[in-house]
């Protein structure tokens, strides 16, 4: 079994950033790869970025080059760097882990951009 605990969502203006943390405990070991996915309202929930176990990475398009995804393996946190945020980043965020055999989600975290 995987527990994911998810922090740092809150309420930003367009242009600003926010950091999500995501901690992860009990069968550590078997996890990879890790990420992060969202859901807006009304649409389907979708992947942002992931970060395998030997290090490579994949984001979504409307995320390159503005989000990065990083772990911290003695802290065993993934982190979601979010920069020039924008409105329709608006979403709950949630922090995703599998192990090969199962895929375990965090309860989501709220993201809002507005002014």
């Amino acid at each position: 079994q995987v527990q994911l605990v998810e922090s740092g969502g809150g309420l930003v203006q367009p242009g600003g950033s926010l950091r999500l943390s995501c901690a992860a405990s009990g069968s550590i070991s078997s996890i990879n790869p890790m990420g992060w996915y969202r859901q807006a309202p009304g649409k389907q929930r979708e992947l942002v970025a992931r970060l395998t176990g030997a290090g490579r990475t994949n984001y979504a398009d409307s995320v390159k080059g503005r989000f990065t995804i990083s772990r911290d393996n003695g802290k065993n946190t993934v982190y979601l760097q979010m920069n020039s945020l924008k409105p329709e980043d608006t979403a709950v965020y949630y922090c995703n882990a599998e192990t090969g055999v199962q895929v375990y989600w965090g309860q989501g975290t709220q993201v809002t951009v507005s002014s």
